[in-house]
């Protein structure tokens, strides 16, 4: 008979989904667990995105697990290498037997009179629904929504004749050989994409309203490879990864105190590539300071080669209207396409989507509180993984699960049976999750949970504090609250969900 309840439910079988079953494995070896993931395929963003070049935007000796070594001679890889180091580690550890695929989480209803959460499931394939138990939910769903990205409304799209695609829906029909390409967007993903078809595009565009941060960066990592030829390779891996920390960390640090130094180092990192091929003032000058967005990186150079051999080009405007055979900006200039690419953005979406409710009562996300950027206010027994936005998402994500399983081996110790975060200082301030101005972000930021403005409820966005306090710093926080079910009284009231 198959079973139904677990000690630990897993949302999701992507990076830090697999990456939280080794962390449960290792650490909670008596714990039962599952993993629930509604496509069918492990692997989450490195399955799902299919366009042409994707890669890490961060370097995969921090992108990678800190219990497995990267072993690819890539720093900056491939979205294929990814898969494979997801499926491989997943293999090698057992854990994609305890996969069920084709299971969509769709609500989340937890019993403070029972201890435990009731988890509906739908079975994507059939259509039915069914209800697994479990003691505690970790969400490893991402941020975004998995169903499609952002496409704005453009005016006269209906008129084009060629096709628009936007790369979350990319698939491998998509010709762009010997075409006129357009990639709207001048974000990780458009920087990304603009090389690689330039390779077999008759040209490529890329269409910003306004530019971003983009800096070079080395494809390999020559010490690494210098320190795997000498030494064992966790040792190697270790060192590098360390080494990659410190300096990024190092550099965000000195683009906030220095803002206006930071950005004049990476404009002339850019006019360095460039010269006067063309304006970099006006196309890669953005005018917001380093990391209000995220970075782009572009290894090797590749983008500015494009655009150097002739490729490529980039046109900083706004869009007035599609039209039969290209598009049209406010300035008046035309640009023809055959093939438009709208890489505009993601839809954020916190939990997966998933409903969550506490005693019968709908949780809101955007009117809870995160606490260490991993559990949110009056919501028992569930944690989620989401990683850093100035530095590679899986080192918050390990953090994460070390501190989950920490938090389950000192409920265990205890005969708790309930975790719950309480806001309990009258003097906390609510302040956006994110301090970030990304339109991605900023469009959807609100329907998140706050942050604090003090610990713990406060992110800081630094990978040595966090490691400091998640791994070291007392559970009894006073914010933290353990408990074990009370049994109820005859003729008691249902528990009701009172946020505090």
């Amino acid at each position: 008979m198959e079973k139904t309840h677990f000690d630990v439910l897993i949302v999701g079988a992507g990076l830090s989904g697999v990456g939280a079953a080794y962390h449960l494995q290792k650490n909670c070896p008596s714990k039962s667990y599952a993993i629930l993931e509604g496509r069918e395929r492990l692997g989450g963003t490195w399955d799902l995105f299919r366009y042409p070049g994707i890669r890490s935007d961060s370097d995969m000796y921090t992108l990678g697990y800190s219990f497995r070594p990267w072993t690819n001679p890539k720093a900056i890889a491939d979205g294929e290498a990814i898969l494979a180091y997801i499926r491989d580690t997943a293999e090698m550890y057992g854990i994609d037997r305890h996969i069920r695929f084709g299971n969509r989480v769709q609500r989340l209803q937890w019993s403070s009179e029972q201890a435990k959460w009731s988890v509906e499931v739908l079975n994507v394939a059939t259509g039915h629904v069914r209800e697994l138990t479990c003691n505690f939910v970790f969400a490893c769903a991402g941020y975004y929504s998995y169903e499609s990205g952002y496409s704005p409304e453009f005016p006269g799209s209906e008129q084009f004749a060629g096709r628009i695609v936007h790369p979350q829906n990319w698939t491998p029909d998509v010709d762009y050989a010997g075409k006129r390409v357009i990639v709207i967007g001048s974000g990780a993903t458009a920087v990304t994409l603009v090389p690689v078809l330039a390779k077999r595009a008759a040209h490529v565009t890329m269409l910003q309203r306004s530019p971003s941060y983009v800096v070079t960066t080395p494809e390999r990592d020559r010490i690494s490879d210098w320190l795997r030829e000498r030494l064992p390779e966790s040792s190697a891996y270790a060192i590098t990864r360390w080494k990659n920390v410190l300096l990024s960390m190092g550099f965000y640090t000195f683009s906030r105190r220095y803002p206006a130094r930071a950005k004049k180092l990476l404009i002339s990192l850019v006019r360095k590539q460039l010269g006067s091929a063309i304006d970099v003032e006006k196309h890669f000058t953005p005018s917001y300071n380093p990391w209000d967005q995220r970075i782009c990186v572009v290894p090797d150079g590749d983008l500015f080669k494009a655009i150097d051999e002739g490729g490529a080009s980039v046109v900083t405007g706004h869009v007035d209207r599609f039209y039969e055979n290209g598009i049209r900006l406010t300035s008046g200039q035309e640009l023809p396409a055959d093939l438009i690419v709208t890489a505009t953005g993601l839809n954020l979406q916190f939990l997966g989507g998933i409903k969550l409710e506490v005693d019968g009562a709908l949780v809101e996300p955007a009117k809870t509180m995160t606490y260490k950027g991993m559990m949110l206010s009056d919501v028992p027994n569930l944690a989620y993984a989401i990683g850093y936005t100035n530095a590679s998402w899986t080192l918050k994500c390990d953090l994460t699960c070390e501190y989950v399983c920490r938090l389950l081996k000192h409920m265990d110790a205890r005969g708790y049976a309930m975790s719950v975060p309480r806001r309990t200082d009258p003097l906390l301030k609510e302040e956006s999750l994110l301090d970030f101005t990304s339109t991605y972000v900023l469009r959807s930021i609100a329907e998140f949970p706050r942050q604090g403005n003090v610990s713990p409820w406060k992110l800081y966005q630094n990978y040595a504090l966090d490691m400091m306090t998640l791994r070291r710093a007392s559970l009894e926080d006073g914010s933290m609250q353990f408990s074990s079910p009370t049994p109820k009284r005859a003729g008691a009231s249902p528990s009701v969900y009172e946020p505090q």
